[in-house]
């Protein structure tokens, strides 16, 4: 018997029976078979697409929990000695950006890492979960209307 999540909570009341680990781009999705860490199959079954935040929860249709943890991925740091053009350019192309003190992560992407380079950012790539900032007008991702 597989487990169906239908509703989605930014936060826990309590303590999820099991976890789901995804990355940033398996986290934004409506109906979608996923494994928790115990192996269970998990048919999510959402009324929308949702962008699932890390310390979120997915609610059962038996009134269980199963918490969102951001997975590790490739990702590129980037420093300098002062961040705020950098995130400005990072912003103004749309790119999901972690900002964090000291540092920016992003995804990997060529194009955005070669302008990040010639800006003087000093670049390296890691693997840590993401958590980029989310929407300016609370919904998420970087979407500001709802489509």
């Amino acid at each position: 018997m597989s487990l169906r999540a239908v509703a989605y909570q930014s936060h826990s009341h309590g303590s999820p029976a099991d976890y789901v680990e995804l990355t940033y781009d398996a986290r934004f999705l409506r109906r979608k078979v996923l494994t928790t860490k115990t192996g269970q199959s998990l048919l999510v079954d959402l009324p929308q697409t949702t962008s699932l935040d890390q310390g979120g929860v997915l609610h059962l249709d038996t009134g269980e929990e199963i918490g969102i943890l951001a997975a590790p991925e490739p990702l590129l740091e980037v420093k300098s000695g002062t961040l705020t053009p950098l995130a400005w350019h990072i912003g103004n192309r749309h790119t999901p950006c972690q900002i964090e003190e000291g540092r920016l992560l992003i995804q990997r992407d060529h194009v955005i890492q070669d302008m990040l380079e010639r800006l003087g950012a000093t670049l390296r790539e890691v693997r840590e979960p993401f958590t980029p900032e989310g929407g300016a007008y609370g919904h998420g991702r970087t979407h500001g209307h709802s489509h």
